[in-house]
């Protein structure tokens, strides 16, 4: 089985990019034949317009990448623009996407009403999408709700391509994770950058102390009982328990914990949890984050140049 993932390098990784999408991802190291994990930064062209910018965010991206346990010795790890190949494909399979299933994009469409510019890229989105996908021949691609539509288009696109030249593609198999929880934001709403209600996992304590302390309580007094299967507090502080810790930690908020002391509980606990990723976030050397994806681009390019070749060979351009 072969996995592929990729990150947006779209700012500070918080608790929901964890639970949400790396911890699940990382997995695959152990359980795929082989997983490539990469950091998007041509569909982040779509949104980023400067370079400084893009630049920093996207080697943050890599850092992240690697002090949450994702492993080069086990994974491929690379940034998407140091594979031609993806560009050069998308291209090609351009030349065959009908405009009619670009514009049934949910994602596009939902980008364009949030006030994203509606260029030319941000509507090629899923056919770089598909090439990100069938470059490698991919078996699962683990995604969001959000990102299912993708990569159903890029089944279509591959299917599309394989009717006109031949077998040449895998047909990639969506994967909705349905039992990854939804992680709630400080405001109750689901964690996003969008909402400005995260919790970040490489801030300063600063940061991170005055983001849990600003969660979003009720009305309730100091020693009233709290319902902890409504209360934002727990609702976070559990994903960082055992099932018997989180059971105890319920009941005292049945029993009355104050909302002030639940937050410096949910602080300590947090720390706890996060300090050895932490702390190698803060280790990892920019030559060696440097060396990982220079490694990780020869390893993919391993692939992708062969397959672009197949692709190459069967539209006629060589």
């Amino acid at each position: 089985m072969k996995v592929l993932s990729a990150m947006q390098p779209s700012g500070t990784l918080h608790l929901g990019n964890f639970f949400g999408s790396m911890l699940p991802n990382r997995g695959y190291q152990d359980s795929a034949d082989q997983a490539l994990f990469f950091i998007v930064d041509l569909h982040a062209m779509t949104t980023v317009h400067d370079a400084d910018v893009l630049r920093k965010a996207r080697h943050d991206a890599a850092r992240d990448y690697l002090a949450a346990g994702f492993d080069p010795e086990k994974a491929v790890i690379f940034f998407q623009s140091a594979v031609p190949e993806h560009a050069e494909l998308q291209w090609i399979l351009s030349t065959l996407t009908p405009m009619g299933l670009l514009e049934r994009s949910v994602s596009y469409k939902d980008k364009v009403q949030k006030g994203i510019d509606s260029s030319a890229g941000l509507f090629m989105y899923p056919v770089l999408m598909a090439a990100d996908i069938l470059l490698y021949d991919a078996d699962k691609v683990p995604v969001g709700k959000d990102q299912k539509q993708h990569v159903e288009m890029a089944r279509d696109i591959a299917q599309k391509f394989n009717n006109a030249y031949g077998e040449t593609f895998a047909l990639p198999e969506p994967e909705v994770r349905e039992e990854v929880a939804v992680v709630p934001g400080t405001d109750g709403q689901k964690m996003s950058k969008s909402y400005g209600n995260t919790i970040p996992l490489f801030g300063d304590e600063k940061s991170i102390q005055k983001a849990i302390m600003s969660t979003l309580t009720d009305s309730k007094e100091k020693d009233d009982p709290k319902d902890p299967d409504t209360c934002v507090i727990y609702q976070i502080h559990k994903l960082l328990l055992d099932e018997s810790a989180a059971s105890a930690l319920a009941d005292e908020y049945r029993n009355g914990l104050p909302y002030g002391d639940a937050k410096k509980r949910l602080f300590e606990t947090y720390m706890d949890y996060f300090g050895e990723m932490r702390k190698k976030h803060e280790a990892l050397k920019d030559d060696f984050v440097a060396e990982v994806l220079y490694n990780g681009a020869i390893k993919a390019r391993e692939i992708a140049v062969p397959k672009m070749e197949a692709v190459k060979r069967a539209v006629g351009l060589l």
